[in-house]
């Protein structure tokens, strides 16, 4: 019987795995090797290097009730009560 917590090797040889492992390592290295002699190191300096903007302020969003007039809100708190009051709600 094995352990639960062991994974199922396959019958991979552990030099396998870690020759994948050291692949992957290496192909991630070799993109970010051909990204700066494509495009250079330029961009990346110039962001480094800016001055944080200052933050925006947040602008608030007019409300869909200012719009209503008195008569539409009645309506509809009416028949918002007369959902609750069915059973029926949104």
């Amino acid at each position: 019987m094995t352990p639960t917590l062991k994974p199922d090797s396959n019958r991979e040889h552990p030099i396998v795995a870690w020759a994948s492992i050291l692949a992957v390592a290496i192909a991630m290295l070799v993109i970010l090797w051909a990204r700066f002699e494509v495009h250079g190191t330029q961009d990346l300096e110039e962001a480094l290097s800016q001055e944080q903007p200052a933050p925006a302020t947040k602008v608030l969003k007019p409300s869909p009730e200012a719009d209503r007039s008195p008569r539409e809100k009645e309506v509809e708190d009416a028949v918002a009560t007369g959902r609750w009051a069915t059973g029926f709600s949104p």
